[in-house]
């Protein structure tokens, strides 16, 4: 039996510090929960340059700030394994914009209802103990994409439904590396629905979403 926690973070640390899901609060979490073994969102190949270089930074794929600030040193001071998880095709992710088939005031038109859908999120995302870390931000989250889906289904398929395809895959992976330990997938807050979607519909595991 693994036991595995989710932790949604958003990467922007202005995000961060208005909503209170500061660094130092992700690092209360994060020892509170005591993982053996920690998924994150980072691209094996990005894990691969972080590993022979820490310092090498600003390249396209890099992983999220809180990694290179918190996660990652985290994971060597405290012996916790590190599985990357993300999956993103960087030579072709930008020719699948959702909205590449819109121009002008048409495209104007559905980017400002886009941001209102982030702003429905926001106001979400305060209504748990843990920021982006409850229901009502799923919900409002999984309605959005929902949204995005129809603009543009290849595009969905492509970012967001193969994806999670191949995160799950490579958590499933991470599993089989690390049986009955417990682990703490730690992804972007627009990825918690999905995941503890999927990983509840798993043998031998046990979810633990929100962590409080």
């Amino acid at each position: 039996m693994n036991q595995i926690g989710i932790l949604g973070v958003v990467h922007n640390e202005e995000l961060r510090m208005q909503h209170g899901l500061t660094l130092e609060t992700i690092q209360a979490l994060i020892l509170e929960f005591d993982p053996d073994v920690i998924c994150g969102e980072v691209l094996p190949a990005s894990w691969e340059k972080y590993r022979q270089n820490p310092l090498d930074r600003a390249y396209w794929g890099e992983p999220p700030s809180e990694y290179y600030e918190l996660i990652l040193p985290l994971c060597e001071e405290k012996g916790y394994a590190f599985e990357p998880i993300d999956w993103v095709e960087l030579d072709v992710w930008n020719d699948f914009d959702p909205m590449r088939h819109y121009s002008g005031e048409e495209r104007a038109d559905l980017e400002a209802e886009s941001d209102k859908w982030w702003d429905k999120q926001l106001t979400a995302a305060g209504k748990g103990e843990i920021a982006f870390n409850c229901a009502a931000f799923d919900e409002t989250t999984s309605l959005k994409y929902r949204w995005l889906e129809q603009l543009d289904a290849e595009a969905h398929v492509f970012r967001w439904t193969g994806r999670h395809i191949i995160m799950m895959q490579r958590i499933k992976n991470a599993i089989k590396r690390h049986p009955g330990k417990k682990m703490l997938c730690i992804v972007g807050a627009d990825h918690n629905h999905v995941l503890n979607e999927e990983l509840r519909k798993l043998e031998q595991v046990e979810v633990i979403y929100p962590l409080k």
